[in-house]
């Protein structure tokens, strides 16, 4: 995932040298929503969800008497901490995790670690120790491809649909008509918490709540 953000930032680098205008949208991506089973909120106490601005990026966080997590999304990538707030280790079970794209379709995932080529394979458990704390990404196991020929390699998908545009008088524009389709869309990521042999299977509903259009050149 690292390795498509540095290329993806290399091409613009290269086009802005070059004299090239690039033109692109950028999403704000939030936490709308999380769903628990629903025996859950009497056991585990109530449900916070807050935005923040850190270091000119807005997370989300969520927290209960389990865990709290802080999600960042973009475009291209999820990434989130989660500490375990409990005195029990917890795990992420990886092989039931679930990534719903826009069409509400299922995807298994990926997290950080796994090698491209090894991303249908099972996956072992991440394991939190009480009061630990980790940070992860999830990615959608098959949005990673292998592209052959003379400048071939892996490649991924993009989660949101990334518009840009290059050396192109109405690219602002171009994008800015693009991009306002994507508005209101959801994607979700099912993240499944096992504590004491139960596990609790927690959905993750983000919203394209915004964009704006970024011109480098």
């Amino acid at each position: 995932m690292k390795k498509f953000i540095l290329n993806l930032l290399t091409v613009l680098l290269a086009f802005s040298l070059s004299g090239y205008i690039t033109s692109y949208a950028q999403y704000d991506i939030g936490l709308e929503s999380v769903e628990v089973p629903k025996n859950r909120k009497q056991t585990f106490g109530k449900q916070v969800i807050v935005k923040s601005e850190e270091k000119g990026k807005t997370k989300y966080t969520f927290e209960d008497d389990i865990i709290k997590t802080t999600w960042f999304v973009t475009s291209s990538n999820i990434y989130f901490d989660l500490k375990n707030k409990t005195d029990h280790l917890i795990k992420i079970i990886w092989d039931e995790a679930v990534f719903v794209d826009q069409n509400g379709e299922s995807h298994s995932v990926m997290h950080s670690g796994t090698k491209y080529i090894d991303r249908n394979n099972p996956k072992s458990p991440t394991t939190i120790v009480r009061n630990g704390k980790i940070s992860d990404i999830v990615f959608p196991s098959d949005y990673v491809y292998y592209q052959s020929g003379k400048y071939g390699g892996w490649r991924e998908l993009d989660l949101i649909k990334n518009y840009y545009t290059t050396n192109d008088p109405e690219g602002d524009t171009l994008v800015q008509e693009l991009a306002k389709k994507e508005i209101n869309k959801t994607i979700q990521v099912l993240l499944p918490i096992k504590i004491e042999n139960i596990t609790n299977e927690y959905i993750f509903v983000f919203k394209v709540k915004n964009f704006k259009v970024i011109t480098r050149g």
